[in-house]
């Protein structure tokens, strides 16, 4: 596989996520893409964007804790 290809998609997705290599599945915040949505379980403020909500998701803390992982140490 040609090196650049490889490098051009791998920054593709570290831009896509909030803490790419982290636990995170949360998109970045972008201007098109703000975090400015409340978690749909918590009702922590500002902590989704968008994207993140069209996914489904709710915030880091609820995600660690339905899965089991407990606090990760996110702000909120």
């Amino acid at each position: 596989m040609d090196e650049d290809y490889e490098y051009d998609e791998w920054q593709e997705r570290v831009e896509m996520f909030a803490d790419p290599g982290g636990n995170s599945a949360l998109r970045a915040a972008s201007p098109s893409n703000p975090r400015n949505l409340d978690c749909p379980t918590c009702g922590a403020k500002n902590v989704l964007t968008p994207k993140d909500r069209a996914l489904g998701y709710q915030c880091d803390r609820c995600a660690d804790a339905a899965e089991g992982i407990g606090f990760g140490g996110y702000g909120s």
